[in-house]
């Protein structure tokens, strides 16, 4: 996990964005706290995020939007407002639509609650 701490990865889903870890814990709390960009051209398709057990939360804040393109897309959002989006992925089918001009960043905080 050391590794993966405060580099950029390549982001899931092979959509084109990139993610770097800033914190992970794992017990009590299953918690991981990502910095995610969105480059010009990606994009998440329509999916769930399955978990084993428990609820799976995610807090997303939008640091940048994108120049244009770029919108965060889910079924039944818990809060959605234009830069706060709580939602949960085990259950709420969700994407980001393609990134047409500039960049997006995006702080996102997820846990799992038993």
């Amino acid at each position: 996990m050391a590794r993966k701490l405060f580099s950029w990865q390549q982001g899931r889903q092979e959509s084109g964005y990139d993610k770097m870890l800033l914190c992970r814990i794992l017990f009590p709390l299953k918690f991981d706290v990502y910095l995610i960009k969105f480059p010009q051209g990606s994009e998440i398709k329509p999916h769930i995020d399955e978990v084993k057990t428990g609820r799976h939360f995610r807090l997303n804040i939008v640091l940048k939007h994108a120049a244009k393109g770029g919108e965060f897309i889910c079924g039944n959002p818990i809060i959605n407002y234009s830069r706060v989006k709580l939602f949960r992925p085990d259950i709420e089918q969700h994407q980001v639509l393609k990134i047409e001009q500039g960049i997006r960043y995006i702080l996102s905080i997820g846990w799992i609650k038993k």
